[in-house]
């Protein structure tokens, strides 16, 4: 830890991680609120009992916030990076149903196309916590 920030040692690894993935959520996140928001709509399954547009424009609000603070507050990256994590896991079910239900969206118009996305959200989870964790566990 930085004796004058507080902040928790990191390596320039984790930090391009971290950035990248902040940037992405930010990304992802004003996707949802406009140019994209139907397509998210699409992949918002049937049982999810709450308007689907109300959940993409909710879930693209939540997504800015966390990509946001990825970059923005350093010192909470470990807390912030746990929260992304369980967002990751959270949204995961909507990525099994798009796949199971056989519904099209983004390009994903094949059974094997939907079938492969799955295996990016454990990566996503790895990837947060690994980016906002120390650079020496011990830390």
């Amino acid at each position: 830890m930085s004796r004058r920030s507080g902040v928790p040692a990191s390596t320039p690894a984790r930090t391009l991680g971290r950035l990248v993935l902040g940037a992405f959520l930010v990304f992802a996140g004003v996707s949802h609120l406009f140019w994209a928001r139907r397509e998210f709509r699409a992949q918002v399954p049937p049982w999810v009992p709450m308007d689907p547009d109300a959940v993409v424009v909710g879930s693209g609000v939540v997504e800015v916030g966390l990509g946001a603070a990825l970059v923005a507050l350093p010192r909470e990256r470990g807390r912030i990076g746990a929260i992304v994590a369980a967002f990751f896991v959270a949204v995961f079910p909507g990525n099994l149903a798009q796949w199971a239900e056989r519904r099209d969206a983004f390009g994903l118009t094949t059974d094997r196309a939907r079938f492969i996305r799955l295996f990016f959200q454990p990566l996503l989870v790895a990837l947060a916590v690994w980016s906002t964790s120390p650079a020496d566990r011990r830390a």
